[in-house]
């Protein structure tokens, strides 16, 4: 697992990336869906996104270190249960 953390001189936005490698695509793909943000309860302030490459890739811009570090947080916590479920029940079965 790979992040980076700046500050993007042309916002004065803070900026925040993750990327998390998975065994195949198709996990990468489970994981995405179970992790793919609802809208903000809070207006701006935040900005996620998460695509997929083979690997799940998250990017998050904030106007604040505080607001920031919060979402971060709250994903690795929801990315925690979603591979401890993955490993559980094992790899996905073709459809």
């Amino acid at each position: 697992m790979a992040a980076a953390g700046e500050a993007n001189g042309g916002t004065g936005k803070l900026e925040s990336s993750l990327d998390v490698p998975f065994p195949s695509s198709r996990e990468a793909t489970i994981a995405l869906r179970s992790l793919s943000p609802d809208k903000e309860p809070r207006k701006g302030g935040i900005s996620k996104l998460i695509t997929v490459s083979g690997s799940t890739l998250s990017r998050w811009s904030a106007d604040e270190a505080r607001i920031l570090r919060v979402s971060v947080n709250s994903f690795l916590d929801h990315l925690s249960l979603v591979m401890e479920t993955m490993e559980m029940f094992g790899p996905p079965v073709a459809v």
